[in-house]
């Protein structure tokens, strides 16, 4: 996310995720002018079960089509750039770190997906124009090494406050937030903690504490964390991430012989709530069959089988949540959060901001 951006990359490694990209029927395009194809365009984290695809195929009458391009910034970027001439549909996967950019350029055209009804009221935007539904909820937090902290006798951080104490100095691995969906919420999740005149000084001392940034997700996690199974491959030394709360179950799942407990554990304290959407998007060659994508993208089948998927949380009332989330990487249970009219006001300049002070 956007949220998806995390855990994913962990199940590809196990050959466990299936995609769905399914090609056209003959005499069909696969542009889905005039077809019985839907193209949705999503960041490159996008997965789903089979069985999934082919109920809402059935259901439906259209083949699915997905096209994933790059990571959640970049593929909002080139959705705005192509909405003339739209690679597709729908577009999945725009997170409210970004939603205020696809709005303000006109991206999506309006449409109420059948069983908006139902989405919890924490998640809804846009109510007036119904531009976006909706799809998952995930939250952006530090994950620590269990094993490095107890072995050092070394109470893990819980809160902002804690990642500048010398205690943790040099632990910290970041991603950018100019590049990475999960650095931008941990940089907005500073900022609504210590406020417009205080995130700055935050910064400058998680910078003297010695804290790492580097571009992107999985080079955060699986070459620079010491707690991932990836980054224990590589013998990475940093035992503080930013990550997701829902990255802990994914280590737990993903082990053969899987472990009773997690070998990570989550600093509640550093949470950002983010929340993906998709809309139908302003010139898609198929609007009828963007409709029908969307209406599914927020059905208990569609909404019960994204957790183990996407690593995310279900946004609709009654889906269900894997017990091993429960049992794992619960929600938090006091975020941070930010209205999207403030992160539209203050995105740019905040990221110019932390760029000039954290990476030069």
């Amino acid at each position: 996310m956007g949220i998806t951006k995390k855990v994913t990359v962990l199940a590809v490694g196990l050959g466990l995720v299936t995609l769905s990209a399914c090609g056209s029927s003959d005499g069909d395009d696969g542009s889905g002018g005039g077809s019985r194809t839907v193209t949705l365009v999503s960041h490159n984290s996008w997965a789903v079960s089979k069985d999934v695809v082919a109920a809402f195929e059935k259901q439906s009458g259209y083949k699915l089509k997905v096209l994933e391009d790059g990571d959640a910034g970049q593929a909002v970027n080139k959705a705005i750039l192509t909405k003339d001439n739209p690679q597709g549909d729908v577009f999945f996967g725009v997170d409210n770190t970004l939603l205020s950019r696809a709005l303000d350029n006109g991206l999506f055209q309006p449409y109420e997906a059948k069983g908006s009804d139902l989405v919890l009221d924490e998640y809804r935007v846009d109510r007036d124009k119904h531009r976006v539904t909706p799809v998952d909820s995930g939250d952006v937090c530090v994950n620590y090494d269990k094993a490095w902290f107890e072995k050092k006798k070394l109470t893990p951080p819980k809160t902002f406050d804690d990642l500048a104490e010398p205690a943790y100095k040099d632990l910290l691995v970041v991603e950018n937030a100019s590049t990475s969906s999960p650095g931008l919420g941990f940089l907005l999740g500073t900022a609504a903690e210590y406020g417009d005149d205080g995130w700055e000084d935050y910064w400058k001392k998680l910078k003297a504490n010695g804290v790492k940034v580097v571009d992107g997700w999985e080079q955060a996690y699986n070459e620079e964390f010491s707690g991932s199974a990836g980054g224990k491959k590589a013998k990475a030394d940093r035992p503080l991430v930013v990550s997701y709360a829902s990255s802990p179950p994914a280590e737990v799942i993903y082990a053969d012989p899987k472990p009773e407990t997690a070998p990570t554990g989550v600093a509640e304290g550093t949470c950002f709530r983010q929340v993906e959407y998709a809309g139908l998007l302003g010139n898609a060659r198929n609007p009828e069959g963007g409709k029908a994508l969307l209406d599914f993208l927020i059905s208990k089948k569609f909404q019960d089988d994204m957790p183990l998927n996407m690593f995310v949380y279900p946004v609709v009332e009654g889906a269900q949540v894997p017990e091993d989330f429960v049992k794992f990487g619960p929600q938090a249970k006091d975020p941070q959060t930010m209205d999207p009219a403030k992160i539209a006001d203050n995105r740019d300049q905040w990221v110019k901001s932390w760029t000039s002070l954290v990476l030069k």
